[in-house]
């Protein structure tokens, strides 16, 4: 039998979910029925739209823009905040359900996930009719839609559940690659980012078709070994594996990211920022009993310009410290001294298994320190998470409140 993957995708996964816990508690409107976002604190420069209704959409509103931009294009927009507790619960929700149509299911994201339904003949006679009974199933039962998108790989999945929405099942078997996926644009191709898209135009690829049979020794010019994975991609090749097992419900990556309250290019504040975000994403790294390889900064500039660096480190880790002072370092070797609006960083490449190299240079003391960051945890957990201050960030209010006097 064919290799056969379905793709499961929630429609506007943080309006919905927010929608449906709404009507739940009683809210007289559906939310998804008017113009409305899911955005950050505008007072707090988060003002960012996070998710918008179909209805918001028709007027124009996009998805990062700010609130602001928003509400310009749509004078009775309604903006709620997020609830990423909730979001977390009903993403649970759904995956508990779908992992019973299959021993192999791999959670992409929060509102996405890969099934491999093949073999599966001998239980499920149409894959087909089975996609539209779990897409109706969480739409009458969950209260929110998804799109069901069937492929021969994960690509063609993943790209077939991205045809018309919102509550829809498409197919993009090998057969209807040509006829379903190379008219369109270029852009439209998963893994094709916003400046590779740009570029690919520049050089006269403009569609799915134009890349497939594009020379990869022209594109190799460009994009170096990624040119070959695009072609391959373009023809709708995919050889990845559904990736089930023991962890799969485990986060990939771990980012904090925190938009600043002003542009800045002040290092004392800087700092402060990110040993913040150190202790916040290093306790989250705890609590699923996860050490880090790869610890990456993000940083997003005045005019909304993205960079970032990463390093792959030689001692996995889930300490506060050294993901801060990692970070600090990659921060100083990054930035190139522009005004800051957001920064950030990312863990990824998780393992369960500490087993340690002792650097030349690390004392014994050093590595003795390791538990506390564990004993800290227990205490915020029980006490709050503002029960204990690491010392630097007292230090600087401190400091402040003397300037201030």
């Amino acid at each position: 039998m064919d290799r056969v993957i379905f793709h499961i995708d929630v429609n506007n996964a943080f309006l919905s979910w927010t929608a449906v816990d709404l009507l739940h508690k009683g809210y007289k409107k559906d939310i998804r029925k008017f113009p409305s976002i899911i955005g950050g604190d505008e007072t707090k420069r988060h003002g960012i739209v996070l998710a918008k209704s179909p209805v918001a959409k028709k007027y124009g509103i996009k998805t990062a823009e700010t609130i602001y931009l928003a509400k310009k294009k749509c004078k009775n927009l309604e903006v709620y905040s997020p609830d990423y507790q909730l979001y977390t619960k009903m993403s649970e929700q759904l995956f508990s359900y779908l992992k019973q149509f299959s021993p192999k299911m791999e959670i992409f994201s929060i509102d996405e996930c890969f099934l491999d339904m093949s073999n599966t003949s001998y239980i499920y006679k149409d894959l087909e009719q089975l996609a539209h009974q779990i897409k109706d199933y969480i739409k009458n039962h969950f209260g929110f839609t998804v799109n069901i998108g069937i492929g021969n790989n994960k690509l063609c999945a993943k790209m077939a559940s991205d045809f018309e929405k919102p509550d829809k099942v498409h197919t993009l078997y090998q057969e209807e690659i040509e006829k379903k996926m190379w008219p369109l644009d270029v852009g439209n191709l998963f893994m094709i980012g916003k400046s590779s898209e740009i570029k690919l135009k520049e050089l006269g690829i403009k569609t799915i078709e134009d890349l497939a049979h594009a020379n990869v020794d022209q594109l190799k010019k460009y994009f170096k070994t990624n040119a070959t994975l695009m072609i391959q991609h373009a023809n709708g090749l995919d050889n990845s594996d559904v990736t089930a097992g023991k962890y799969q419900t485990k986060n990939k990556n771990i980012s904090v990211s925190k938009t600043l309250p002003h542009d800045t290019v002040d290092l004392e504040e800087i700092k402060k920022i990110l040993l913040q975000e150190a202790e916040e994403i290093g306790r989250s790294l705890r609590k699923q009993q996860e050490y880090a390889k790869t610890i990456a900064i993000t940083i997003r500039n005045k005019d909304f310009f993205d960079y970032s660096h990463q390093i792959k480190l030689k001692n996995q880790t889930n300490e506060t410290k050294v993901i801060y002072d990692v970070a600090f370092d990659l921060f100083l070797k990054t930035w190139k001294k522009d005004y800051i609006r957001n920064i950030g960083i990312r863990l990824s490449d998780f393992v369960e298994d500490n087993h340690y190299q002792m650097n030349l240079f690390e004392s014994e003391k050093q590595i003795q320190k390791k538990p506390i960051d564990s004993a800290l945890d227990k205490i915020k957990d029980k006490y709050g998470y503002d029960s204990i201050i690491p010392a630097s960030l007292l230090t600087s209010s401190v400091d402040k409140s003397k300037k201030a006097n």
